[in-house]
């Protein structure tokens, strides 16, 4: 892990690769981007990075507080803290000018500061990227789970998406707790691996594949 931000999905699209080939991207807009605050061990028992991200007209006194003692002049819409204790030997905490901050290679952010992405990616890094996905609402077992579904013949003409048994007449006689069966889907914290980062321009990372959540939706990016 090196790098680390925040930001909103924007537009998925396809572009071609050095080899030729077509494949699909997702625009990330991480312009907006502040380090906010850092927990240190001694402190804090942890070691993390508050970031804040996105802007908004009217924000709640705390979060604004927040906002002030770290200098940020601009309402930032979301704030989020991504855990370092794993990475401590790569991130650095400094403090300048009774300013409190962290460095990754050559690389020094401190609070109150705006991060920009050309300094913690680059070309080809390999991503991590968290995000909300969409909601669906109420959907059954076989929009859900994937479950085949009844008989679609043989006088079985209403009951093509029914779940089936789902529990027995003996002992436990219940129910159990986890089983596959219709209810909300979607509006649930979803992490995707392995996505390569194909390029960064005009405060945007440009990213091999499709990602979770809604157009504008925050996403959390790790490298």
């Amino acid at each position: 892990m090196s790098g680390f931000i925040l930001g909103s999905k924007q537009k998925q699209s396809q572009t071609f690769n050095d080899k030729g080939e077509r494949i699909p991207v997702t625009f990330i807009d991480v312009d907006s981007c502040y380090l906010v605050d850092i927990k240190t061990f001694e402190k804090d028992g942890y070691f993390s990075v508050k970031l804040g991200f996105g802007q908004i007209k009217n924000i709640k006194k705390p979060i604004k507080g927040q906002l002030e003692k770290a200098g940020i002049k601009t309402p930032l819409r979301f704030l989020k803290e991504i855990r370092l204790d794993k990475y401590k030997d790569i991130y650095k905490v400094i403090e300048e000018n009774n300013k409190l901050g962290i460095s990754v290679g050559e690389a020094k952010f401190f609070i109150g500061d705006q991060i920009k992405p050309e300094l913690l990616f680059k070309k080809g890094d390999i991503l991590q990227v968290s995000g909300i996905s969409k909601g669906k609402g109420f959907a059954g077992v076989v929009k859900r789970h994937h479950f085949k579904g009844g008989p679609r013949t043989h006088g079985k003409s209403h009951n093509e998406k029914a779940p089936g048994s789902i529990g027995m007449t003996t002992t436990p006689g219940r129910v159990f707790k986890g089983k596959r069966m219709a209810g909300r889907m979607g509006g649930e914290r979803v992490t995707v691996k392995g996505l390569e980062l194909i390029d960064i321009k005009d405060n945007q990372l440009v990213i091999k594949g499709l990602i979770p959540g809604a157009k504008n939706g925050l996403v959390e990016i790790v490298s």
